[in-house]
């Protein structure tokens, strides 16, 4: 069977961004550059569905930018054939380090491409076996194709997106990628109330809009919004005055909240602490107390205070990077999967917590 032809690494790299839209599960394992070249080592030794030809992880570690520009059909299968033997000595200007296999098996590979479809793993080698094992998924190669342009490659991409990302996968997509437009121009965010308010366009003030429009009205029983802020705008006078109205006093040089939502349906009002993390601000320890001093100073217990970090998604930069620094005893929210809340549960006592008490 022929080779498939090759489309450089800048292009799959490129063409793998728009495959995989923000929302994806492990969407960096799938679009960045280690990625692309794995792709590209698969298409060179023609590791696609139904050719029996397959890939090992560390041909792509021995792949060189020389070799890559070799792409007679003689040349490339020479390659294919070499880089399976033992190295008999150092490999000049290789694209990794031979290490690097792992994380091209395990995250790009199986955690990544193998997840969506665009990979296939045999089924008939041990585990243990150093057979090579995996292969494009023909419909994923296809893609690839460099004569596939323009309208033609964005229909093809559609429909494998549909046949091969899930509903939940698909309905993650589609609220980031509304997201994504509604960035163009303001974001009108409607209060519980009725009341609107126009924020300016950016991320920070998309994540606003969904924690007042889908959050509250999930978590809270009887929802209300006191406090809004956003960058352009940290205090807003209606705002300051509805929180002086009610014991809050809040300093827009310091422990400036980015939102504060109430609950009026469960007897006492719930004041909720919401932190707003486009890039970073989470709600970490230090800023759960300050944000807990100013609900004291203002007569609320402990037990009529919450917190919440809220992301755009899961897979996004922001929330990897702020995970380690969320507060126990608050909770994690992400507008890409708005029926769904982390709780960061922290023991009360000595003894703990046992696991069955914190299952539903």
């Amino acid at each position: 069977m022929p080779l498939p032809p090759l489309l450089p690494v800048s292009d799959i790299h490129a063409r793998l961004q728009g495959i995989f839209p923000e929302g994806t599960s492990n969407r960096n394992y799938v679009t960045r550059e280690i990625a692309a070249k794995t792709v590209f080592v698969m298409l060179y030794v023609g590791a696609v569905e139904g050719t029996e030809r397959w890939l090992r992880p560390d041909q792509v570690t021995r792949m060189t930018d020389a070799q890559a520009t070799e792409s007679g059909v003689a040349e490339r299968e020479a390659w294919a054939e070499t880089s399976l033997r033992p190295a008999t000595g150092s490999i000049r200007r290789r694209w990794y380090a031979a290490n690097t296999r792992e994380p091209i098996r395990d995250e790009t590979l199986r955690d990544g491409l193998i997840r969506t479809g665009a990979v296939t793993e045999r089924v008939d080698l041990p585990t243990t076996s150093p057979q090579p094992r995996y292969a494009l998924a023909q419909d994923f190669a296809s893609l690839l194709d460099p004569a596939l342009v323009g309208d033609a490659l964005d229909t093809e991409i559609a429909a494998w997106r549909a046949a091969h990302l899930s509903s939940g996968a698909l309905a993650r997509v589609e609220i980031l990628r509304r997201g994504a437009v509604a960035r163009e121009g303001r974001v009108l965010v409607t209060f519980p109330n009725g009341e609107t308010r126009n924020m300016a366009p950016g991320p920070s003030s998309i994540i606003s809009k969904a924690v007042v429009e889908e959050f509250a009205p999930r978590f809270l029983k009887e929802p209300g919004v006191i406090w809004l802020s956003e960058s352009s705008n940290q205090v807003v006078a209606r705002d300051d005055d509805l929180a002086r109205a009610i014991g809050l006093r809040i300093e827009s040089d310091r422990n400036l909240p980015d939102a504060i939502l109430v609950d009026l349906g469960s007897g006492d009002p719930v004041l909720v602490f919401v932190e707003v993390v486009a890039t970073a601000g989470p709600v970490s320890e230090a800023r759960r107390s300050a944000l807990q001093t100013i609900a004291t100073d203002a007569e609320f217990t402990k037990k009529q205070v919450a917190f919440v970090t809220a992301f755009s998604d899961r897979d996004n930069s922001a929330f990897k990077r702020s995970v380690s620094e969320l507060a126990w005893q608050s909770f994690a929210w992400f507008t890409s999967e708005p029926e769904h809340i982390i709780a960061l549960h922290r023991a009360r006592s000595a003894d703990g917590v046992k696991l069955s008490e914190l299952m539903d």
